[in-house]
């Protein structure tokens, strides 16, 4: 097939493709109105986050198989729209959930022993011990919103500590050894601590306001790596400075663009109080970015590419 890369992957990608049979063209510094004159004589796209894939783009394609993005989520891309013209979707959420879920921890850790705030300290010339006395996950509950590849990541890696781990999702998954399947409601009612797992959609936008904060029946902290539209930023802050949330680890921020490479609105009073809390951890959208994942991820794609490819050698002998 003749394969159209939007997006800069790990080399093994371009490589195993190139091996498998495939013709690659590289198109990483071409415009996306370039791209779109030209996509009619490509059967396959390879992108991660560029730019969007919308109706109108996939409109211009004529013998498009298939749209494959390296990471987790598809809300780039015009799921109805491809699924109209018989495109088969592939993506890799498999490929960075341990990335994930590690990072989840290592926020969590950070926030509820108060690291950043004591390191910053220390820097600045002070040894102040009780300021930073910080609490310990032992005996918590932690309430997992979403359990997908990256949800059930973060559970296993809390299998190692005595806490009570429960989850919500709208698909009915049922308990396993990690986690106890609940209700919104008792997720909100029970937990101590809630990290965010779920893909941007018209369910999860905003879901994370004012009012959810409100029905929080403890202060709880607070952990998003899944995307950052989930929570409204100002209903965020309003539930840090009433003391409904102790403390927040955003890895993702509404202020992202869609290609997450860059933030809009830096001057704006909210993200300042984002900048400046000693409440407020952040790092920006690397929970998925390790050197392993960057590989795993490519991996994946390969492989449901070369899935692809056999099917189709099947089907036309």
């Amino acid at each position: 097939m003749k394969i159209i890369h939007i997006d800069e992957n790990h080399p093994i990608l371009l490589e195993s493709l190139n091996e498998i049979g495939h013709q690659n063209i590289i198109a990483y510094k071409l415009s996306k109105k370039k791209i779109s004159s030209i996509i009619a004589q490509f059967d396959g796209i390879v992108i991660r986050s560029r730019f969007n894939i919308d109706k109108n783009f996939i409109s211009k394609t004529k013998n498009l198989n298939f749209i494959a993005r390296v990471g987790s989520g598809l809300e780039n891309i015009d799921v109805d729209a491809a699924k109209e013209k018989g495109i088969i979707l592939l993506s890799a959420p498999e490929g960075n959930s341990n990335a994930v879920g590690e990072h989840a921890i290592g926020m969590l850790l950070s926030m509820l022993n108060k690291i950043r705030a004591a390191h910053n300290s220390i820097q600045n010339g002070n040894w102040l011990r009780e300021q930073h006395r910080g609490y310990e996950i032992n005996g918590k509950v932690i309430g997992i919103i979403g359990y997908g590849n990256t949800g059930r990541s973060f559970a296993k890696k809390l299998k190692g500590f005595q806490v009570k781990v429960i989850f919500h999702d709208i698909q009915p998954f049922g308990n396993d050894i990690f986690a106890k399947q609940v209700s919104l409601k008792e997720i909100q009612n029970k937990s101590d601590i809630i990290s965010l797992h779920v893909p941007e959609n018209k369910q999860s936008i905003n879901m994370i306001n004012k009012k959810f904060i409100q029905k929080m029946k403890k202060p709880f902290w607070l952990v998003n790596t899944s995307r950052g539209k989930i929570i409204v930023t100002k209903d965020l802050i309003w539930g840090i400075k009433n003391n409904y949330i102790l403390g927040a680890g955003l890895d993702v921020l509404e202020y992202e663009s869609s290609s997450f490479e860059k933030i809009y609105s830096t001057k704006e009073k909210d993200f300042s109080f984002l900048l400046k809390s000693n409440k407020v951890l952040l790092t920006p959208h690397i929970a998925g970015w390790t050197f392993e994942s960057h590989r795993k991820l490519a991996e994946i794609i390969i492989k449901k590419i070369s899935k692809l490819k056999n099917t189709h050698s099947s089907n036309t002998n």
